[in-house]
C-alpha cells in the first residue's frame, strides 16, 4: 500500500505542477488576551526554482518568501512534542507544501526546545489546544496570507504532545489524573525519577477543552496516550484520523501498548500504522549527518532506515490529506 501511495503522491504532485522546492517564511501570531505571541514557521506551494536557505546548523532546500501558488488550498497546522519545535517535522511539512498545501508549524509558548521554562508544568497541556485555535484564527484572519486557504479545508499534524494536542483539538476530553507523577516546579528542565518526586498540587481542568470543528482531518503520530484511556475521553472525535504508532516506544506517557488501546477506544475507526522497528523519536526529521547519529533524537534501532521510512510516510500522510481536504466532492 505504501508504494501504491508514493507513485499516487508523485503523479498528483506533476499534475499540479508543484515539484518545486516550498516556500518558507517565519511567522509571528501576536499576544491577545487568549495567550502569549506565538512564532512559527510557514511553507508553501512555490513556482520558482529551489534555493538553498540556512537556518542556525540547518540547510533546508527552500525559497525565502515565495509567493503562494495556488487559491483555497488546504492548512495544515503542526504540533510539536516535548521539547520540540516548528522545524522538527520540516520534511513533512515541506512534502506537504510541495504537494499544495499551506503548512505553519508553531512553537508551543514555553515549551519549546528554545524556551522550556514551562513545559513541565500541567497548564502547558491545556493551553496547547488553545495554540492551535489561535493560530487556526490567524491564518484565516489577519494573517497576508488568509486569501489563499480554504477556510474549510484545514487538517492538524502532531506528534507526541503534539498528538495530544490534536485529540483534544478534535473533541476529546484528556483525564489528567491518569497521569504519572511530574514536577513540583514548572520551570524544572530535569525532572528526578518518578518514585522519587515530590507531590504537586493538580491543577483543575477546565471547565470545556479548546476544541475546533473547523479541523477537518488529522495525522497524529505517537501521542500521549495515558490521558485517552476510557471510551468517554475520545467519543467525541468523529473526524478521519490517521494514526501512526511506533513498535519500539520510548516516549513519555506514548507506550505503544496506549496508542493501540487509543486506536481501538476511537468510535470511528482511524487508519492505524504500527511502524516495525521504530521507536518514538523516529517520526523526527532525519538528522543531516552521522555525526549526530549519537543525539538521542537521531539515535534509532539498529537495521532502522529513518531517511527511507520517512519518505514512506510522508507519501502516505500527503495521500491521507489529498483524499479528506482536497477531494473536489468535500464540502
Amino acid at each position: 500500500m505504501i508504494h501504491r501511495s508514493l507513485a499516487l503522491a508523485a503523479a498528483l504532485c506533476l499534475a499540479a505542477s508543484l515539484c518545486q522546492a516550498a516556500g518558507l517564511k517565519f511567522i509571528r501570531i501576536p499576544a491577545d488576551p487568549g495567550g502569549p505571541e506565538i512564532t512559527g514557521t510557514m511553507w508553501s506551494p512555490c513556482a520558482e526554482a529551489p534555493t538553498t536557505m540556512r537556518i542556525g546548523a540547518l540547510i533546508l532546500a527552500a525559497t525565502p518568501d515565495c509567493p503562494i501558488m495556488g487559491k483555497d488550498l488546504p492548512l495544515i497546522v503542526i504540533s510539536h512534542g516535548y521539547g520540540g519545535d516548528s522545524l522538527g517535522h520540516r520534511d513533512t511539512a515541506q512534502a506537504l507544501a510541495d504537494g499544495g498545501f499551506i503548512v505553519v508549524a508553531i512553537n508551543h509558548p514555553h515549551a519549546n526546545y528554545a524556551d522550556m521554562s514551562q513545559a513541565n508544568g500541567m497548564g502547558v497541556l491545556v493551553e496547547r489546544p488553545a495554540d492551535i485555535k489561535r493560530t487556526i484564527d490567524f491564518m484565516l484572519g489577519p494573517s497576508p496570507d488568509a486569501a489563499s486557504i480554504g477556510p474549510r479545508r484545514i487538517g492538524f499534524y502532531g506528534f507526541s504532545q503534539g498528538g495530544y494536542t490534536g485529540l483534544v483539538v478534535a473533541g476529546a476530553n484528556p483525564d489528567f489524573s491518569k497521569l504519572p507523577p511530574r514536577c513540583a516546579d514548572p520551570k524544572v528542565t530535569d525532572c528526578p525519577p518518578a518514585d522519587q518526586r515530590r507531590p504537586f498540587q493538580r491543577i483543575q481542568p477546565p471547565r470545556t477543552w479548546t476544541h475546533d470543528p473547523r479541523v477537518k482531518a488529522m495525522v497524529v503520530a505517537d501521542p500521549l496516550s495515558t490521558v485517552f484511556l476510557t471510551a468517554d475521553s475520545v467519543k467525541d472525535v468523529k473526524i478521519p484520523l490517521q494514526l501512526w504508532g511506533s513498535q519500539l516506544g520510548g516516549g513519555q506517557d506514548a507506550e505503544p501498548e496506549n496508542v493501540a488501546k487509543l486506536a481501538h477506544l476511537l468510535p470511528d475507526k482511524p487508519d492505524f500504522r504500527v511502524v516495525p522497528n521504530a521507536r518514538h523519536l523516529s517520526f523526527l526529521t532525519p538528522c543531516p549527518s552521522v555525526k549526530s547519529s549519537t543525539k538521542p533524537s537521531c539515535s534509532d534501532a539498529p537495521g532502522f532506515d529513518r531517511t527511507a521510512f520517512h519518505k514512506e510516510f510522508n507519501a502516505e500522510v500527503l495521500a491521507f490529506f489529498r483524499e479528506h481536504l482536497m477531494d473536489p466532492r468535500q464540502p
